[in-house]
């Protein structure tokens, strides 16, 4: 169990910390344990601590109360005796499954989506960003009927509901959609704007990193330019866009981007929302695929990041494949068309210079 935290979250104190609660069936029991590493790292990233983990083993989802009626009352007992203030769900609630915990545990109830939500708003920087963050938020309250009416006072101001959305909570349906308008047509702006930045001439190409969260594409960026983006070892810390220029020969340059980091299940509505980020990688003369060497889940991570590409299309891009944090270890890692590197010691950083010109003679 850990450490209970005073850390605040949004307008609530979670002195109590949280509980975490997932289902695992045969469809996901094999990548459980990691999807809840990764789920209380997220949590974590919001500032929540968490007090206990909570998995209920079933053939498949209850559709009522997602764990079940007898272990939505033993989670309650539970919470009551640890003076939890947060349930966090690994898996996504659908309205009436949320309704239905809501009535059995009194207690805010934060699901994946909800949570990635969070940890984005937390960390969203620019203006743009801000605004991306929020039509996602309203997008994904909207279609789960979360922040309208009753639900409001049941959320308050914590984990799931910081950020630019926050006060946008309070409108009804109608007031939401127009918000939604408004930002579209905002965002639209941006992509147009981006789309003319793109076409003026460049004399040196451009290279888009781009890699499941936290296995350094920031720091790797800042070991090739020697420069200093924002870095921290936690999900979601980089959502804005970074372009550096690197030098990898004499007169030989190209711009860098590091972009926002993906995750299995990326929510649909973040997808979405940062498109217009993410068009960046359709105008790469190349993009270079980052992967954790030191983690055993690194091919979960790949599949993860090449469904996202997929998604956007750009399947047939040109790519190169580069390990790094190589010098933390490589568990059983035998990919002979990929390179190894280490945006910590440096090591393997010449090379990937050197591929990185063979790609553009």
């Amino acid at each position: 169990m850990a450490h209970r935290s005073n850390t605040p979250v949004g307008n609530r104190a979670l002195s109590d910390g949280a509980l975490v609660v997932a289902v695992e069936t045969r469809a996901n029991a094999e990548s459980i344990e990691a999807e809840l590493a990764e789920f209380e790292a997220l949590a974590e990233a919001a500032g929540a601590t968490v007090l206990q983990r909570i998995v209920q083993r079933r053939e498949g989802v209850d559709p009522a109360t997602l764990v079940g009626s007898g272990k939505a009352r033993e989670i309650a007992q539970i919470a009551d005796e640890l003076h939890a203030g947060l349930l966090l769900v690994l898996n996504d609630l659908r309205p009436r499954q949320r309704k239905n915990l809501e009535k059995v545990i009194p207690l805010p109830i934060v699901d994946r989506t909800m949570l990635i939500l969070d940890v984005f708003a937390r960390h969203a920087r620019s203006r743009e960003g801000k605004l991306q963050v929020e039509l996602a938020q309203l997008r994904y309250r909207q279609s789960n009927l979360i922040g309208v009416g009753a639900d409001l006072s049941r959320l308050g101001g914590g984990i799931g509901t910081r950020g630019p959305g926050e006060t946008k909570l309070e409108v009804d349906r109608r007031r939401i959609a127009a918000r939604i308008a408004v930002l579209n047509r905002v965002l639209a702006d941006v992509r147009q704007q981006r789309a003319v930045r793109r076409s003026a001439p460049h004399r040196e190409r451009l290279v888009a990193l781009v890699g499941y969260t936290n296995v350094g594409k920031s720091s790797l960026l800042n070991a090739l330019a020697r420069s200093d983006a924002y870095v921290a070892d936690r999900p979601f810390a980089t959502l804005d866009p970074t372009i550096r220029r690197v030098y990898l020969a004499p007169a030989t340059y190209v711009r860098m981007a590091d972009t926002v980091g993906f995750i299995t299940d990326l929510p649909a509505d973040l997808v979405n929302a940062f498109r217009a980020t993410l068009e960046e990688l359709r105008d790469a003369d190349l993009l270079v695929h980052v992967l954790d060497a030191s983690s055993p889940q690194w091919p979960r991570q790949s599949r993860a990041v090449e469904t996202i590409l997929h998604e956007l299309e750009l399947d047939r891009a040109p790519r190169l494949r580069v390990f790094n944090k190589s010098d933390l270890g490589v568990p059983h890692i035998a990919q002979s068309d990929a390179l190894y590197v280490s945006a910590k010691t440096g090591a393997g950083l010449d090379a990937l210079r050197g591929a990185l010109v063979e790609c553009f003679v």
